[in-house]
């Protein structure tokens, strides 16, 4: 299996849309950044994480041709607003494409971008099937079935959902708290992806000194740092950091 980060910025990316740095080096390809997103690849399927603006440009520098299942972390717009790059795995496969999300993401979805689930239009069909996010979500590879651990995190106001898979990796992009009682399932994982936006102090995200902390605590072989705001310079952030721990870059790929 593969784990593939095909964006690692936050909501306005880096550059911005004018252009915009911050004081990230543009003579540094690893400081571009398009907004989150992931797709996990198996030898059968190909199960994308959120659809985020950049969608389409995502696909194509990484030459994914399938799309199997969609995960949603959260109703957010630079989690969801990539979702009509969709279309065309159903033009070429003339099947929905299930999408599993939590309740209010769902009726975001569904009141947001209705076309993509329901239509009279038989020109325009539907795309996309919703489905709740269950205890005994899985996703295959070969004769394996692959458990697949959802657990809400705080972020901000509003939660979102952090996916384990096969107890290794853990992609959590976007989170401010993560709940004492589920300290349990983040301990000793090969791999920790977790939201970074900033040094400063922000109500809906993690800064350096809240995600090294729980980086910390949880103790994974190796932390990758997303959601990487233009405040943070990929080769100056990764200077301070212990060799454990690096910060994402777009296409970053993790051989599991």
């Amino acid at each position: 299996m593969k784990f593939i980060i095909l964006g690692c910025g936050s909501s306005m990316g880096v550059p911005r849309s004018d252009g915009y740095f911050g004081k990230c080096d543009p003579n540094n390809k690893k400081n571009y950044r398009t907004r989150c997103s992931a797709l996990i690849q198996t030898k059968d399927e190909n199960i994308l994480i959120d659809t985020s603006p950049d969608l389409r440009h995502q696909l194509i520098e990484n030459k994914i041709d399938k799309i199997d299942k969609v995960f949603y972390s959260h109703m957010h717009a630079d989690q969801t607003h990539g979702i009509n790059d969709l279309r065309v795995f159903y033009i070429k496969n003339k099947k929905t494409i299930p999408i599993y999300a939590d309740n209010p993401t769902r009726k975001y979805l569904f009141n947001t971008f209705k076309y993509c689930f329901i239509t009279n239009n038989k020109e325009y069909p539907a795309t996309l099937k919703l489905n709740s996010i269950d205890k005994n979500l899985f996703i295959k590879n070969g004769k394996k079935k692959i458990n697949v651990k959802s657990i809400k995190v705080r972020h901000g106001k509003i939660n979102s959902i952090c996916y384990i898979f096969d107890k290794k990796i853990a992609y959590i992009s976007d989170v401010s708290d993560i709940a004492k009682k589920d300290y349990k399932y983040f301990k000793n994982l090969k791999y920790l992806i977790i939201d970074c936006l900033w040094f400063r102090y922000h109500p809906s995200h993690m800064n350096l000194e809240n995600a090294l902390k729980f980086i910390k605590l949880f103790g994974p072989k190796k932390a990758i740092l997303t959601n990487l705001h233009s405040d943070l310079d990929y080769n100056s952030l990764k200077k301070v950091l212990p060799k454990s721990i690096t910060p994402a870059f777009d296409g970053l790929t993790i051989k599991l």
